[in-house]
Formats: C-alpha cells, sequence, structure tokens
C-alpha cells in the first residue's frame, strides 16, 4: 500500500476512462509533443551535412544550399505522403500500420523494428546531445554528463507518466520559444544582410581536402542532413493523441510541422552560407550563426543557446509519445507481451515508457553519455519506416483506385524511391561508424516480435474454449452456505473450468468479467450462454464496468461488497491459472491474476482457490488440476 500511494503522488491521482477524451490535446498543445524531434533537428542537420562536405575542403561548403533544398523536397514529399497515410488509417497512420494493412504482417513487422529502434535512439540521442550542450556552457559538468543525462531521462519519463495533457504544458513553452528564437534569428539576419553586410556570400575559412569531391561525399552529406526528418512520423502514429476530430487536426499540425522545419532548415543553412560558417568542433553552426547575428555575449544569443539545450532534451519526449502508442498496436495484434497495452491510472501506456526509459537508459550508460557513435544511427531506422510506409501507400492506391489515385500513388512512389535510396546511402557510407549494430539488430527485433506473435496465437488456440464441452450447472440451493466469486479473464478453457470447480464446492457461484466498454456486454453475455449453456439462478454472469484504467479494483470492490452482504456464508475466490509450458509463455499469461491476487491478499484473510490448467500439446486436452490455499479465516470480518 505504501508503495502505491508513493506511486500515486508522483505520478498523479487515477484519472476515470470517461476523462480519455479530454486528455486528448488540442493541435497547439500536440504540435510541441510530437514535433519537439524533428524541430530540433535544425539545431544539428546542417552541421549534420557541412561535417561531410569540409572533407572536400571548404570550397565544397557551397553545395550545403543545394543538399538543403533537397532535403526540403523531400520533408515535402514524405509530409504530403504521411497526410495521406493519416486520411486512409484515421485511427493511425503510421508506418507499421500501413505496411500491415497493404504489404502483410510478416513485412510490417520490419516497420515496427525499425520504428522501435528509432524511438530508443531518439530519446537516448536527444538527451545525450542536450547534456553536451548544457556541458558546453558549464565545463564543469563535463565529468558528469553520463549522470545528467540519466537525470534528465527520469524526468521526461516522469512527465510523459504523468499523462499527455501534463506533458503538453510542460513541453509547449520551450518549443515555441526556440521556434520564435529561430525566427526572430532570420529577421535580424535578413535585415542585417539587406543593411549592413550585402548580399555577397562571405567565404569560410580555409580547410584542406581531405577526399576528393564525388556523387559519393555529396550523398553521404546529402544523409547526414537528412537528420532533420527523424521525428515526421510520430504524428501520423500518435493520431489518437488529438481531440476530435482527431484525423484532421493531425494532418494539420503534421503540415504545419513539415512547414516550420523546412522554413528553420532553408532559414539556418541560408544565413550559415552568407556568413561564411564552417564546422567547428568548439562551437555549432548554429551557434556561430547567433554570435554573427545577435551578437556575442547579448541577451537573445544566451536565448538561442538555452532554448536549443531545451528542445534538444525535449526532442526525446516524441520517442515517449510515439513508443507506448506503437508498442500498444503490437500487444493488441500479439507481437508483444499484453502488458504493453494495459493503461495506467493516468490514461498512459505506462508499461510501453517504462520499456523505453530502460532501454534508453541502456544506450546512454553504453555511450557513457557521449553521442559520437550512436548519432550515427540515428537515422537508419525512420528511414527504413519511410520506404515501407510509402510503398505500402503505393499499393494502397493501386487497389482502390479511387478518383485522383494515378497522382497519389505516383507520389508515394516518388517518395519511396527516394527514401530507399537514402536508405541505401545511410547503410553503406555509415556501416562502419556504427550502423552495422542497427543493421543486426533490425532483423533480432523483427524475429523476436515474430516469435511472440507465433506463440500467443499457438496458446490462444489452445486456450479456446472446447464447443462440445459439456454445460455448466449448478443445482438451486435454497439456504445457500458457501458462495464462489469466480474471476474470468476471458472466456476460454480455463475459465470455465475455474467456474466447473466453483459449481463443485459452493452453492452460489458468481462469475465475473470487468469489461472496458459497455458495447461489448452484450456480445460477451451472448457468447457466454453459447458456450456455458442455460444457467440457474444459482450460477450467473456478472459484467462489471471498470469507470478506471484499472480492470483490477472492480471486480475486488464486487468481493468485498458480496462479502458484507452476506456474512453468513463462506466466500472462496476462484481463479484460472494456466501452467506455462516455456519461458515466453510466462510474460504472455497470468498477469492480472498475480496481481488480482496480491490486491486481495492485502489487509485482509480469505480463501483462494486456484484452478491451475495445463497449457495442452496440439492436439491434445489440457489438463485441469485444482489448488486451494487458505488464508482462511473464520471470522469474515476480520482485516
Amino acid at each position: 500500500m505504501l508503495a502505491a500511494s508513493l506511486l500515486s503522488r508522483l505520478i498523479g491521482r487515477a484519472l476515470p476512462r470517461a476523462q480519455v477524451a479530454h486528455e486528448r490535446l488540442p493541435n497547439l498543445q500536440a504540435l510541441p509533443i510530437l514535433s519537439s524531434d524533428a524541430l530540433s533537428s535544425v539545431a544539428y542537420a546542417t552541421e549534420a551535412s557541412l561535417g561531410v562536405l569540409v572533407l572536400a575542403g571548404s570550397s565544397a561548403l557551397k553545395l550545403s544550399l543545394p543538399i538543403t533544398l533537397a532535403i526540403i523536397a523531400l520533408i515535402v514529399i514524405v509530409v504530403l505522403s504521411y497526410r495521406q497515410a493519416i486520411s486512409a488509417y484515421p485511427n493511425g497512420g503510421g508506418s507499421y500500420v500501413v505496411a500491415r494493412e497493404n504489404l502483410g504482417r510478416n513485412v510490417s513487422l520490419v516497420a515496427a523494428a525499425a520504428l522501435l529502434i528509432d524511438y530508443a535512439l531518439t530519446a537516448a540521442v536527444s538527451l545525450m546531445a542536450g547534456t553536451q550542450a548544457l556541458s558546453s556552457l558549464l565545463p564543469s559538468l563535463l565529468p558528469h554528463e553520463l549522470a545528467l543525462s540519466m537525470l534528465l531521462l527520469a524526468l521526461v519519463g516522469w512527465a510523459n507518466l504523468r499523462g499527455l495533457r501534463e506533458a503538453g504544458r510542460v513541453f509547449a513553452i520551450p518549443t515555441y520559444v526556440f521556434v520564435v528564437m529561430i525566427l526572430l534569428l532570420t529577421l535580424v539576419g535578413v535585415s542585417n544582410l539587406s543593411l549592413h553586410h550585402g548580399w555577397t556570400p562571405e567565404p569560410p575559412p580555409l580547410e584542406a581536402a581531405l577526399q576528393p569531391l564525388g556523387l559519393f561525399l555529396i550523398l553521404r552529406a546529402f544523409s547526414s542532413g537528412c537528420s532533420a526528418m527523424t521525428g515526421i512520423e510520430a504524428i501520423s502514429t500518435g493520431v489518437q493523441v488529438f481531440r476530435e476530430p482527431a484525423a484532421r487536426n493531425a494532418r494539420v499540425t503534421l503540415l504545419v510541422m513539415g512547414g516550420l522545419l523546412a522554413s528553420m532548415l532553408l532559414a539556418v543553412t541560408g544565413l550559415g552560407f552568407m556568413y561564411g560558417v564552417a564546422p567547428d568542433p568548439q562551437v555549432t553552426v548554429l551557434a556561430q550563426i547567433g554570435v554573427r547575428v545577435f551578437g556575442s555575449g547579448s541577451l537573445l544569443f544566451w536565448l538561442l543557446q538555452l532554448s536549443t539545450l531545451l528542445i534538444l532534451v525535449l526532442a526525446a519526449n516524441t520517442a515517449f509519445a510515439g513508443f507506448p502508442l506503437l508498442a500498444a498496436m503490437l500487444a493488441e495484434d500479439r507481437c508483444l507481451p499484453p502488458q504493453m497495452r494495459w493503461l495506467g491510472d493516468r490514461l498512459v501506456y505506462q508499461n510501453g515508457i517504462g520499456v523505453l526509459l530502460a532501454v534508453s537508459a541502456l544506450i546512454i550508460w553504453i555511450c557513457h553519455g557521449d553521442t559520437t557513435v550512436a548519432v550515427n544511427l540515428y537515422a537508419l531506422g525512420v528511414f527504413t519506416a519511410f520506404t515501407l510506409s510509402q510503398l505500402g501507400l503505393v499499393l494502397h492506391w493501386w487497389r482502390l483506385r479511387e478518383p485522383g489515385w494515378q497522382g497519389r500513388m505516383a507520389l508515394n512512389a516518388l517518395g519511396a524511391f527516394s527514401t530507399f535510396v537514402v536508405l541505401l546511402v545511410i547503410i553503406v557510407s555509415k556501416f562502419s561508424e556504427g550502423a552495422w549494430t542497427v543493421v543486426i539488430a533490425l532483423p533480432l527485433v523483427v524475429w523476436g516480435l515474430a516469435v511472440i506473435r507465433k506463440r500467443s496465437r499457438e496458446v490462444q488456440a489452445l486456450l479456446a474454449p472446447d464447443p462440445g464441452m459439456e454445460p455448466l450447472y449448478l443445482e438451486p440451493n435454497a439456504s445457500p452456505r458457501h458462495q464462489a466469486i469466480v474471476w474470468l479473464g476471458g472466456l476460454n478453457q480455463p475459465s470455465f473450468e475455474a467456474v466447473r470447480y466453483a459449481c463443485s464446492i459452493a452453492d452460489q457461484v458468481t462469475a465475473v468479467m470487468v469489461v472496458v466498454d459497455q458495447d461489448e456486454a452484450g456480445q460477451l453475455s451472448q457468447e457466454w450462454d453459447r458456450l456455458a449453456g442455460s444457467q440457474t439462478g444459482a450460477l450467473e454472469l456478472k459484467l462489471l464496468e471498470s469507470p478506471f484504467s484499472s480492470l483490477l479494483k472492480p471486480f475486488c470492490d464486487f468481493v468485498v461488497d458480496q462479502e458484507q452482504l452476506h456474512p453468513e456464508q463462506c466466500t472462496t475466490v476462484v481463479m484460472p491459472f494456466v501452467i506455462p509450458r516455456d519461458h515466453l509463455d510466462q510474460t504472455l499469461l497470468n498477469q492480472r491474476a498475480f496481481n488480482l491476487f496480491r490486491a486481495l491478499s492485502d489487509g485482509k484473510s480469505r480463501v483462494f482457490s486456484m484452478v491451475r490448467y495445463y497449457i495442452p500439446t496440439a492436439g491434445t486436452p489440457g489438463d485441469c488440476v485444482r489448488a486451494a490455499w487458505a488464508d482462511v479465516v473464520v471470522e469474515p470480518d476480520h482485516a
């Protein structure tokens, strides 16, 4: 109870499910939550591209403008493509959904794995980059970069565990401050170029050529600059974050984000070109431009730097918005354990947030807070997802052939080809710089998702109700002395065996199932009647609605109410418990049964009967073993 109370204080009181619509965000709050990753890339995308071009000497830096224009063209294609994806899939038009519906479930796992990896890298790299920006301002913090990265990770995770609305409030202001500062940088810079500097570009500092300027180097610079496109996927994946009409609001927000990203990227690259800025390991490109435009030590320069620091840290929030939603989709499709689709008390997928916290912390620890290695892997996953998503949309338009389908298909085909070329360039050019780890990790994650999906389907089939089972029956008793309350996690064979056992030990049995949506209550009642047969008054099915995210509390409250209503009767709580045959099954089964037993055992003596059902092998019936244990109390009201 102490741990639960402390957790409630940290993340806030439980919210009713009816408030989930109120937890959805308006566009002005959804934009910073889902776009901070993409918008923050303005701080390093131009520098990443210049860092490759300078290998061919300072004269090659003039190619930064045409490369940026090519990146902007690609941004336009991808943004328009994902707007179409949102229209086609209004409940979430991310790469996984599009690939699953059009390319098949096996190919969709590649898109899902790529996005899961990219989200984890996004969180880790953004936080490490923000920490390095802070330590560059305060060199005394340099030895503590790892600890600072972990602290920032914990703070971002905590904000997201409190729920979407709180995250929106926390992250909105710094994101908009950064956008405003880039706008001021552009306006003041253009004014200075017009009134004082002139529109003749300054020559950059002389740098000796280390490599010849060729097509491969230009493509490398282009692929490095494409790090500006990480995060575009998040809005189409997180459509459910928006207020209704969610799809329309997501499309509008995606267009605004694309416009901001393209404009800010062009402004930074253009000003860097006009002022002859070259990469410097001690000072970022954006900081060099800020010094030239605002002046070193000016208030506006410090605001620019601080807002850059904050948005780099907050860019990790895009991953915390997208990763749990994608994990919940995968759990719904049985590709991840069912715990990943459980809503927490704050109406967020807190298990998904917890997994992302753990994985991101591991990446930060392995990299020791340094982005040098991790940044080389940054865009590989997202471009894999881009390519599969747009290829899936090509097939989508081909099948539907609605009015205007040729133009839409051509746009998506162009996008698929372009992103695939960039993907190949990233793999080839950055393979030795660390991209090999993602090339290896991607098929491993796909294999893991496929294994879980295969085993989940096998288990569900093996636990399905036997269509030829005998009807459940309990002889009515005018003076019942023993009531049994059976927890039903689903209408499956273990549940029916638990009910059958309860009928053998008690003269009043209530099978209880907690439903999330009352619309499914009628269908469940019909399925119960079909499988269990006609019932007497001594055996009834009770469907409880869960006003909050917890499915256990309504059942626990029902047990307490029945004990108080019938103090003269002995009450036994009966729970089906599936005995797994391997370690993987342990993550797929019985999680709520464990939690339910702990909840009912806390501060109250009760009688429990566990009906253990061994998972059968294919083609053989399951073995049912009944085990009862007692914390038995003679005085039911004893606490």
